[in-house]
């Protein structure tokens, strides 16, 4: 692999489209096998660590989540050298413990998309990972550290539907999602965490609370104004989160289940497989060789 770039990379989701206190500042365009990412990289350096910064939806949010280019977003991550993804997002509550402006950090993913490719396989070979963990523990702590040094609510664990979207749920949906024992909802981590795996790249989430989704009662329909509103204030403290965790994340934070995912994942016999698709796939694949 070239030069490391960037050692952690940071997914800002709604509310968050830069990334205060970064030095060394540069951007760099990432080409990738799946196209464009979502906007170019910020790369600098935070804590005395080197960081790309993405914007997830583009600048000035551009992009549906069933639009994100996300294979192209992880495959970046990998040319740029990322080894820990910290991924911020906007999400609905759906329990009353979890208010608006608090932090979840979820450890398990609900798949509720449909129309969206979440591998870098196929076109001719086979991999299947595990995913039963699907984020890192080590990530997720340092987020949980990092919360708490800024004095905000940050819970560590949950469970985090992904929804298609784009719009929110419906009332039946949401009481389902509920009664299955979600805690947040929102509509792109699930991707990025299986891609993620698939790059042996450490991935978390930092889940912001903008609203109840539409289940509880009293409270009003989810509306655009609403979650804005709320995700404007949740930026600011995520940014503060950030700076922290990125100081209690340890070097070299990748667990060796993440670090060799791919080891034994590939079931097609090399021999069939096209060179077009080795080219592609030498990236994640080639120190297997």
């Amino acid at each position: 692999m070239s030069e490391q770039k960037a050692e952690i990379g940071i997914i800002g989701g709604s509310g968050l489209y830069n990334m205060a206190g970064l030095t060394n500042v540069r951007e760099e365009r990432v080409s990738t096998p799946y196209g464009d990412p979502s906007e170019v990289f910020v790369l600098g350096d935070l804590e005395g660590r080197k960081v790309a910064f993405l914007a997830r939806h583009g600048r000035g949010h551009r992009l549906l989540p069933s639009e994100l280019p996300f294979r192209a977003n992880i495959y970046a991550m990998k040319v740029l050298g990322v080894e820990t993804i910290l991924s911020i997002s906007a999400v609905g509550s759906l329990k009353e413990e979890h208010k608006p402006t608090d932090f979840v950090i979820p450890d398990q993913f609900i798949d509720r998309t449909f129309s969206r490719n979440a591998t870098f396989f196929g076109d001719g070979i086979v991999g299947h990972v595990a995913f039963g963990d699907p984020v890192c523990p080590v990530a997720s702590k340092a987020f949980a550290d990092g919360c708490k040094a800024v004095g905000v609510v940050g819970k560590l664990g949950g469970t985090y539907i992904c929804m298609e979207g784009p719009q929110f749920s419906t009332r039946a949906e949401s009481n389902l999602y509920r009664s299955w024992g979600a805690d947040v909802i929102g509509m792109t981590n699930l991707q990025e965490a299986k891609l993620a795996r698939e790059a042996e790249i450490s991935y978390a989430t930092l889940a912001m609370v903008t609203d109840y989704d539409c289940w509880r009662e009293g409270h009003d329909d989810v509306t655009v104004e609403q979650i804005i509103a709320v995700a404007h204030a949740n930026a600011e403290n995520a940014q503060k989160v950030l700076r922290e965790t990125i100081k209690a994340l340890p070097r070299n934070p990748r667990p060796a289940a993440i670090a060799n995912t791919l080891k034994f994942a590939v079931m097609t016999d090399k021999a069939t497989v096209s060179a077009a698709t080795k080219e592609r796939l030498a990236i994640f694949l080639g120190k297997y060789e």
